[in-house]
């Protein structure tokens, strides 16, 4: 079997997507998710002028060699760009490979370790009682385990509060810009989990995400002063590439943490798997380079007791969603599974055959990764130039977002 054609698919059914489409010379097809929202033609021009000349003619069987010539190849490695690149041909290599053995991915990675896969969504409010309604009818519909965000008094509207806020698809022009502060932010955020958990008691697992924002010390103190409502995780505390400032809030505070979704290789954490400084590693597979590299980061990350947990926002097109689950049905240490239902318009142009239900999800029993995409379709969906938003403390110094 030999490759003949790669298409590079941009479009933006509610959010834009870049999708590698491989074609061979058996009428098997294979399809991955190449998106990096807000920086989405950055990535279609590496693919389009270093990486899919390369492919046309090799064999799609050979992913593992196909990656180390990717990766090894290019001599300046690592990078988002040049990850969310090869994951998109990974991605569709794979799927190419399960379709050809007649089988689902997970399948074709070893079997399922599970039966279903524990999710959580996230609910936010711009003020306390707000955002403890909106967890409670998370709750109400299914859901076990809820990231929990609320405005903080005294700032306009952040990130995770507010939707209107951060609706990147709106904002076509410059980046929004939100205003922030760490005191009044720690100050107010253990109030939202006493407040949950007195009206939702004990066996609903909170999750929290504190999007890169704070120092070392200060996410400590947070750990410590969240330890009475026994979160399932406190997310992104400081900025990622601080790997070693885990090791103070670790000695800190017993909160279980979370970090990964912007990591792109295991050299971005591989200190924190194997001093065991997080508990949950948030990988996805468009951002660490496709399934062949995330197997393997859940591989090493099992060896040291931390867990999966794949980053899966709705900037990631059901394609990834889809080879995170299959990972993630197939993972021994996996942990959860982050999950926000798409949009209808989304849904159409990518039909799956994953399934949610009653707060758990599976990746389907279709040969493949199980995700297609409707070119037709997603040809009504032009992209939209977008940007994410950029974050500055109220003197107006830049800041984390």
């Amino acid at each position: 079997m030999k490759i003949t054609d790669v298409k590079v698919i941009v479009s933006s059914p509610g959010r834009n997507f870049v999708t590698v489409k491989i074609f061979t010379d058996e009428g098997l097809t294979g399809i991955g998710d190449a998106t990096l929202n807000g920086r989405e033609k950055a990535v279609v021009a590496y693919l389009e002028d270093h990486l899919v000349p390369i492919l046309i003619g090799r064999d799609p069987s050979r992913i593992e060699d196909t990656w180390q010539y990717f990766y090894k190849g290019a001599y300046w490695r690592r990078g988002p760009v040049t990850m969310a690149a090869i994951a998109g041909i990974d991605t569709a290599l794979w799927d190419i490979k399960a379709k050809a053995a007649g089988m689902p991915l997970y399948q074709l990675l070893g079997g399922a370790s599970r039966e279903k896969m524990l999710c959580y969504t996230h609910a936010q409010g711009t003020e306390i009682s707000e955002a403890v309604e909106a967890v409670a009818e998370k709750i109400e519909q299914g859901y076990h385990a809820v990231r929990a965000q609320v405005g903080i008094p005294g700032l306009p509207a952040v990130y995770g509060t507010d939707k209107s806020a951060t609706n990147v698809a709106a904002l076509n022009n410059l980046p929004h810009e939100e205003v922030w502060s760490t005191p009044k932010y720690l100050r107010h955020i253990p109030k939202l989990f006493a407040a949950l958990r007195e009206k939702l008691g004990d066996d609903v697992e909170l999750l929290h995400d504190a999007h890169h924002r704070l120092t070392p010390l200060e996410a400590a103190r947070l750990g410590r002063d969240l330890e009475p409502y026994r979160l399932f995780w406190l997310e992104d505390t400081v900025a990622a590439e601080h790997q070693e400032g885990f090791r103070l809030i670790r000695k800190h505070t017993v909160t279980p943490l979370a970090v990964g979704e912007v990591f792109n290789t295991i050299w971005d954490a591989r200190l924190l798997i194997e001093e065991q400084l997080i508990d949950y590693i948030r990988m996805t597979t468009v951002h660490a380079g496709g399934v062949t590299p995330l197997r393997r980061i859940m591989d090493f990350a099992s060896v040291y007791n931390v867990r999966t947990a794949c980053h899966g926002a709705m900037d990631m097109s059901p394609v990834c969603l889809a080879a995170n689950l299959h990972l993630g049905l197939w993972a021994p240490n996996f942990g959860i599974q982050e999950y926000t239902p798409y949009l209808p318009e989304t849904l159409e142009v990518f039909p799956g055959a994953w399934t949610a239900k009653d707060g758990y999800l599976h990746p389907g029993n279709a040969p493949g990764h199980g995700v297609e995409i409707d070119e037709a379709l997603a040809a009504r969906y032009p992209y939209e130039r977008s940007y994410l938003p950029v974050n500055r403390l109220e003197d107006g110094t830049l800041w984390h977002w």
